[in-house]
């Protein structure tokens, strides 16, 4: 039986005769080690892995850089291998010695991989599998951390409104984890980078592409209300032009939109300490604002709802 360097020096060797075979005699060598890879790692159905082989292909497989090779192959392989690979990734991330995530620690070293992976979103047919990747990385927090402040992370403005809707909509998943699956990180890099953020996410808010602004003004709305974006929201809801944007989406032709805008606008109406533009800006509008939220869809069984509209309506009528 080979020993776990063979089958990780097997696994190297075919995916470095990529370029100097035979096209398809390389490509199947890669998809047997992969497969035979994906059966290791994951078991037979009938018995499950034995972990600590496991922990040595991990281990093995960082020391040798098969990860890299793994990233850089992903568009010379097919479709099935692919997914076998995939994998194969998310459970070699998860395998850690002491405490330490080896292959985590070989992606902080080696953080082109993570520009990569989000580049391949561009690529429709890898697009699914590189989400899936990114997503197991931000599960750390030292990697979403490099994502967040790499100019890899602009890319997510331009994806959640590509065409095809399967992509936008992975994109848009990713987006919201490298957001809210590690407070600290968000919280620290939010406060450094909030001018350029929120002028990126204004123009998704705004978007001409309904799902896009559908999602974003939803997501903006129950990110904006976690007890841990709290300094994130105060500092919101003092500008105007954030203001304008919510009026302007509570005027939106559809329902869903409408209700997730008005969750964002109570929050700048509510404030009891509304800076003078602030309250300026809805005295301004305040016949208007009380004929949409007059107008605003009946919400069937929800209560709240509809006690939280008419309190803001009370607060305009006052102003």
């Amino acid at each position: 039986m080979a020993s776990t360097a063979e089958v990780v020096l097997s696994i190297k060797d075919s995916f470095l005769a990529l370029p100097t075979k035979t096209g398809d005699r390389a490509l199947e060598e890669v998809e047997k080690n992969i497969s035979s890879l994906r059966q290791v790692l994951s078991g037979d159905g009938e018995a499950g892995a034995n972990q600590e082989q496991v922990l040595q292909i991990a281990l093995e497989i960082c020391k040798e850089g098969v990860l890299s090779l793994f990233v850089q192959n992903l568009p010379s392989l097919g479709w099935g291998v692919r997914k076998d690979l995939v994998i194969c990734w998310c459970i070699l991330l998860g395998q850690k010695v002491d405490e330490n995530y080896c292959c985590v620690k070989y992606i902080e070293d080696h953080v082109e991989l993570l520009d990569f992976l989000v580049v391949c979103y561009k690529k429709s047919d890898l697009a699914l599998n590189c989400g899936i990747m990114v997503r197991e990385c931000i599960k750390h927090p030292t990697l979403a951390k490099y994502i967040l402040e790499s100019n890899s992370f602009e890319l997510f403005f331009e994806y959640v409104e590509l065409p095809n809707f399967d992509i936008a909509s992975d994109a848009l998943n990713t987006f919201k984890d490298l957001l809210t699956k590690h407070e600290t990180v968000v919280s620290v890099y939010l406060s450094s980078h909030y001018e350029q953020f929120f002028e990126r996410y204004t123009r998704i808010l705004t978007s001409a592409n309904y799902v896009t602004r559908r999602q974003s003004v939803k997501f903006l709305s129950e990110f904006l209300l976690e007890p841990s974006n709290s300094k994130i929201m105060k500092r919101y809801i003092q500008e105007v032009r954030f203001l304008n944007i919510m009026i302007g989406l509570l005027k939106d032709s559809s329902k869903n939109i409408k209700i997730c805008a008005f969750h964002v606008f109570k929050v700048f109406v509510a404030n009891p300490n509304k800076p003078r533009g602030i309250i300026e800006a809805l005295r301004d509008n305040r016949k208007e604002l009380l004929k949409l939220l007059h107008n605003l869809p009946a919400s069937k069984g929800e209560d709240e709802f509809d006690e939280e509209r008419d309190l803001i309506i009370q607060q305009i009528e006052k102003l």
